[in-house]
């Protein structure tokens, strides 16, 4: 990582602009052949603009930054073509269009963030992928290193890795999360082996009940032989099983639907690895504790995480009726979950305990002058405002972390609780 340091602007304040849903962020029709390097046009915050200087420092670019703040002049680089294969938060470089670029234009959904597998069940709280590609290349990975992220959650820093050839290794307490993680990072390798099955699931949503051979869905998915060909058809059944708690839909509508979006995905997905000619990196997700990982000393090449913000939201309670179908007691999984154990300050005391020694595991792991970056925000809890960003400051401080970048990142969808979290990017001493 190059001259991480010296970049101005240790915390960054956003406009509060909402981000349109409409697919103007994707636009193709700009592209100009005279500008060296422009922004794509979904960038709207200044967190994103010191991302986006921060990847190109980091990559080996020199630039200027020109008065419209969305083109740069392009003094020189290391790698050009490194610059157009990686950058995150560019349009196009010497008037070629960026690998993301061309990534993004493969979005079934309405919204910017969620191209490919990135929509796959509605978890809250996600990444923003751009965001995660961005720090793949800012904390310095290579194809063929390693990124850990110790609360995969939805799967975005597995998703993003994949893309840009790096390894990941990713746990997360909740099978849930594991499941789509999973899902959105191992279908495409048996694409066909799932299309094989989708006539056989859709005979089996031909009635309520019973399908002409009396195989009900589940029985369906259970007959399935290979494991990843049975979590995308587990994985449609609890997309499915969210709309209708969520949204009200008819289950069997929202299965069929959301199934032939699944498969469009998935596929789109694979063309775009054979048309960018993408060497994926190789993805390894598990039920796992972030407080016990089972990863050798000095392992990891670099962390990319979000901490539940557990405080802020009830993830076992979010996610009920996909946990209860897949066959677990609420009660019991809460007491394993960071952040949802206890009540009152307990409940503060027993996150910090859990996040202490999370910490701690992410330390061990990481080799030496290697970099984590921790996204986290403060939440409002008992009409308290909880310090968990100057918290994790302090205590990674204490056990041998040196802290590079602090920069403030807007939140949507969560006024009441939080408003901004921070990025986070640490130094192994």
């Amino acid at each position: 990582m190059k001259d991480l340091r010296n970049f101005k602007g240790e915390k960054m304040l956003h406009r509060a602009d909402d981000i349109n849903s409409s697919f103007w962020a994707y636009d193709s029709e700009n592209l100009s052949k005279d500008r060296q390097l422009c922004l794509l046009d979904n960038v709207q915050f200044i967190y994103e603009l010191a991302l986006a200087q921060l990847e190109l420092q980091s990559l080996g670019a020199k630039f200027e930054m020109t008065n419209g703040l969305r083109e740069f002049s392009l003094l020189g680089a290391i790698d050009e073509e490194k610059l157009l294969k990686r950058l995150a938060y560019f349009k196009y470089v010497r008037g070629n269009p960026t690998d993301y670029f061309k990534i993004i234009q493969n979005n079934r959904t309405k919204s910017v963030n969620q191209y490919l597998t990135h929509w796959i069940y509605p978890y809250k709280g996600k990444f923003h992928p751009q965001m995660v590609r961005a720090l793949l290349n800012i904390i310095g990975l290579e194809p063929g290193e390693t990124v850990l992220d110790p609360f995969i959650g939805s799967g975005t820093t597995a998703v993003e890795a994949e893309l840009l050839g790096v390894n990941c290794i990713g746990f997360d307490i909740s099978p849930l999360c594991v499941l789509q993680s999973r899902v959105k990072t191992e279908s495409i390798d048996v694409l066909p082996q799932i299309i094989e099955w989708k006539e056989e699931i859709q005979k089996a949503m031909s009635l309520p009940l019973f399908n002409s051979a009396g195989k009900t869905l589940d029985e369906v998915i259970s007959s399935i032989p290979g494991e990843k060909e049975q979590n995308f058809y587990k994985m449609a059944k609890m997309v499915a099983i969210s709309d209708n708690a969520r949204r009200g839909r008819e289950f069997n509508n929202a299965f069929l639907k959301n199934l032939e979006l699944m498969f469009s995905s998935v596929s789109d997905y694979a063309k775009i690895v054979q048309k960018l000619n993408l060497k994926l990196g190789l993805i390894d997700i598990k039920t796992g504790d972030s407080r016990a990982l089972p990863l050798e000393n000095e392992s990891i090449d670099g962390i990319i995480t979000s901490p539940p913000y557990s405080i802020a939201l009830d993830y076992v309670s979010n996610d009920a009726h996909a946990l209860e179908e897949l066959g677990y007691d609420l009660s019991e999984i809460r007491e394993e979950f960071v952040g949802v154990r206890g009540k009152g300050e307990k409940r503060i005391d027993l996150y910090n305990q859990d996040i202490k020694k999370s910490l701690e595991e992410m330390h061990r792991v990481l080799k030496p002058h290697r970099y984590a970056a921790i996204i986290i925000g403060n939440a409002m809890y008992l009409g308290k405002e909880v310090k968990t960003t100057e918290f994790i400051i302090d205590y990674c401080e204490k056990i041998g972390f040196r802290l590079v970048k602090n920069i403030d990142k807007i939140i949507f969808g969560l006024y009441n609780i939080m408003q901004k979290e921070n990025i986070l990017i640490f130094q192994k001493i």
